[in-house]
């Protein structure tokens, strides 16, 4: 029976596919350049072998600290978020507290840390929900959200020189809603966001049964 070039082709590429996909797929690292300072973030250019031809290429890799994000839920379930202007998109945001990981410092006390210096709120319970990485093709860091059980006014906030940021309140039944909207666009507030929504089952604070399956609570400082 006679082929049709159009069926052909779906054959070739299912080839190609089959071909790439069992080939290694590990580019070997060959040469490194001394990293670009921008305070935030470093640059830095690396050499690469083609995994299947081994034509040499180069690529740029944004290598940052690790950063947390807090999902801090009060005794009555408000989340608490707060709300600044992001220079990237000139624009302001509504997201959960979060920031960069200092040298020495772990993931939990950074985020401990992190929500009381943007809200002034401290947390009777902690538990790790997730770690995701922001962008593999072009950063080497990872993002870890907490989850904070009945966080409480503590004291004053205790912004960075470049921080200017509002405090702000959401009913936690109501998160996914202003996800949907585009009130909550942030990427990574969105993922620590389903990481409790996967962990509740739903819009609420996780039951004492699933918090179980959990490590912690944790003991930060």
């Amino acid at each position: 029976m006679a082929v049709s070039n159009e069926e052909e082709k779906r054959r070739e590429q299912r080839d190609d596919a089959r071909d790439v996909h069992e080939a290694s797929l590990d580019w070997r690292v060959v040469a490194e350049h001394p990293p670009d300072d921008y305070r935030v973030f470093t640059v830095q250019r690396h050499e690469a072998l083609h995994p299947l031809d081994g034509s040499r290429r180069t690529f740029s890799v944004l290598r940052a600290p690790d950063w947390v994000n807090v999902v801090a839920l009060t005794p009555d379930d408000a989340l608490i978020l707060v709300r600044q202007f992001r220079h990237g998109t000139r624009a302001r945001t509504l997201e959960i507290p979060g920031g960069m990981v200092d040298p020495g410092e772990s993931p939990v006390d950074a985020a401990v840390r992190e929500l009381r210096e943007e809200t002034g709120y401290e947390a009777r319970a902690w538990y790790p929900l997730g770690v995701v990485e922001p962008n593999p093709a072009i950063q080497s860091n990872r993002l870890h959200t907490f989850l904070a059980l009945d966080a409480r006014p503590a004291g004053a906030t205790r912004f960075d020189a470049g921080e200017v940021i509002a405090r702000a309140q959401l009913p936690i039944a109501e998160a996914g809603a202003r996800v949907v909207d585009g009130t909550i666009r942030h990427a990574l507030v969105i993922a620590g966001l389903f990481h409790l929504r996967e962990l509740a089952g739903a819009w609420r604070r996780p039951s004492a049964a699933r918090l179980a399956a959990l490590p912690g609570p944790l003991a930060p400082p």
